[in-house]
């Protein structure tokens, strides 16, 4: 079976250029800190406190900006700061929870874009062909740990662009649940 690499996504959080502007100043831009692995997209300097009723936690800023705010948290950074978070899809943000963000110059009051984002797996055309899959497809994947605590993630997601570069997501939370460490590598052994 192919291998693909396994990321962990760590919380973090999308911003619109208005919000971006009202965090840090008018005209603000974001500033390239680390390229990841998905084309064009970025961590930058800037970083925000994301606040709920219980404790705020420190969050990157992913670049470019979007159309939409949207935070990415584990339930972990959930639970820490007092909020619910529903399991979605990056992007599918509407009726989703409600957080502060702070920045130096000002904060925001998101009344929906909170979420756990779901686990997925982004895709070229070519690779999707190559693993006999398409967009939206649900998968399980198969991650063997360096640490003996073997995985099969199941309801994983697949994306499909072209603007994607091949890499599985997933969060905070369940890297630990595998133990994850480092470089892993993830095969697709059902299609649902």
């Amino acid at each position: 079976m192919e291998e693909f690499i396994v990321e962990t996504s760590a919380r973090h959080v999308h911003v619109n250029q208005e919000t971006l502007e009202v965090l840090f100043g008018k005209g603000s831009e974001l500033t390239v800190k680390k390229m990841l692995s998905q084309p064009g997209q970025f961590a930058s300097e800037q970083k925000v406190k994301v606040v709920g009723p219980r404790g705020e936690l420190n969050c990157s800023i992913l670049g470019p900006c979007r159309k939409d705010n949207q935070v990415e948290l584990s339930f972990t950074d959930a639970r820490t700061i007092g909020v619910s978070v529903p399991v979605r899809e990056s992007g599918d943000v509407k009726g989703s929870t409600s957080v502060k963000l702070v920045g130096p110059n000002g904060e925001v009051t998101l009344t929906e874009g909170a979420i756990a984002a779901k686990r997925h797996i982004h895709m070229t055309p070519a690779d999707a062909e190559r693993f006999n899959v398409k967009n939206g497809d649900i998968v399980a994947v198969k991650i063997l740990s360096e640490t003996g605590r073997n995985v099969i993630f199941l309801d994983t997601v697949v994306r499909v662009s072209s603007s994607y570069s091949l890499a599985m997501h997933i969060d905070t939370d369940e890297a630990n649940a595998a133990a994850i460490q480092g470089t892993v590598k993830g095969t697709i052994v059902e299609i649902k």
